[in-house]
């Protein structure tokens, strides 16, 4: 199964009425109210609940037993761990300022290219919570930030996302609907200063052929050449960026991945695979500092075939 494919969970009204019993209650309201919610999520879908179960197992297996078991608890504490990201993503949308506490490890790597008003590539995961570090980075003078990600499979929570602020997604590019003119304007926000976030763990929609498979967790994945294309062609630095909880705290995490790329016009793939592994294996290292916060409820390791793929497009 293609994750395009995957359905969104949750009626609008819902999400609205869970919102507000956290705005009236609190937070421990909302939690009791939203254990039953999961628990019916739980049974129901099966897919996500295999996918949970296969990646703990992996991490398991990975991390020599130090993490948690894949057991029907710990699947659920992965679920509850992803309502309680999505409950700050739209805390950190609706609200005016972001009290939320926070340090970023690794701005060395990007404090020069601010400076310089030097443009980047940042490659992320769905890991934590990037919303948070969109909103941070609102806060930063020259911190322009534009992201290309696919929000259409879940259309109720960015509709949410919007009615809580109309500017939700005006930096956010829907990459099915990249043109000629979208790269051109990439092209000139990088020039200017800017950076451009994607995500780095999910295949493209359409076309799987534009993969490397690489190792993650114990076993080959497929993992997109998408980000490291467009730095190439952008000519700009590509970095590794993670926004990640613990302990009550927003850890932001850069990491350098290349300077510049430069890639030949045959054995594209073969030219990226190093920059993808090195991203594996940063992201290997997240999930074994955060089990819970790794985001992806399909069968990750497993090839789509063609079908599944034509037909998310």
């Amino acid at each position: 199964m293609h994750w395009a494919q995957m359905q969104e969970a949750g009626s609008l009204a819902g999400m609205r009425f869970l919102l507000r019993v956290y705005h009236v209650c609190g937070r421990w309201p909302f939690r009791f109210l939203l254990f039953f919610v999961l628990l019916w999520f739980y049974m129901r879908r099966h897919v996500a609940r295999e996918a949970s179960r296969d990646y703990l197992q992996r991490l398991y297996a990975f991390s020599g037993g130090t993490t948690p078991l894949p057991s029907s608890r710990n699947i659920f504490r992965h679920f509850l761990a992803f309502s309680e990201i999505l409950l700050d993503k739209l805390l950190a949308v609706g609200a005016p300022d972001l009290s939320v506490g926070y340090r970023v490890d690794g701005f060395e790597y990007v404090g020069p290219l601010l400076e310089q008003k030097r443009g980047a590539i940042l490659v992320t995961a769905h890991l934590g919570n990037i919303e948070l570090c969109r909103k941070l980075a609102g806060y930063r003078p020259g911190m322009r930030l534009t992201v290309l990600g696919h929000s259409k499979n879940a259309a109720r929570f960015t509709r949410l996302m919007k009615e809580l602020d109309p500017n939700y997604d005006v930096d956010l590019i829907q990459v099915t609907d990249i043109s000629v003119d979208t790269a051109i304007a990439l092209a000139q926000r990088v020039s200017a200063g800017g950076f451009v976030v994607v995500t780095g763990d999910r295949i493209p929609i359409d076309d799987i052929t534009i993969t490397v498979r690489v190792p993650f967790l114990g076993s080959e994945a497929n993992f997109p050449i998408s980000p490291y294309v467009l730095a190439a062609t952008l000519q700009c630095p590509l970095l590794a960026v993670f926004g990640t909880r613990h302990r009550g705290e927003l850890v932001i995490t850069v990491r350098p991945l290349a300077e510049s790329i430069s890639l030949p016009r045959r054995a594209r793939e073969a030219a990226v695979m190093p920059y993808a592994t090195i991203f594996a294996e940063l992201l290997e290292a997240e999930c074994l500092r955060h089990p819970f916060q790794w985001f992806n409820f399909y069968p990750f390791w497993a090839s789509p075939t063609p079908a599944e793929i034509k037909e998310t497009c």
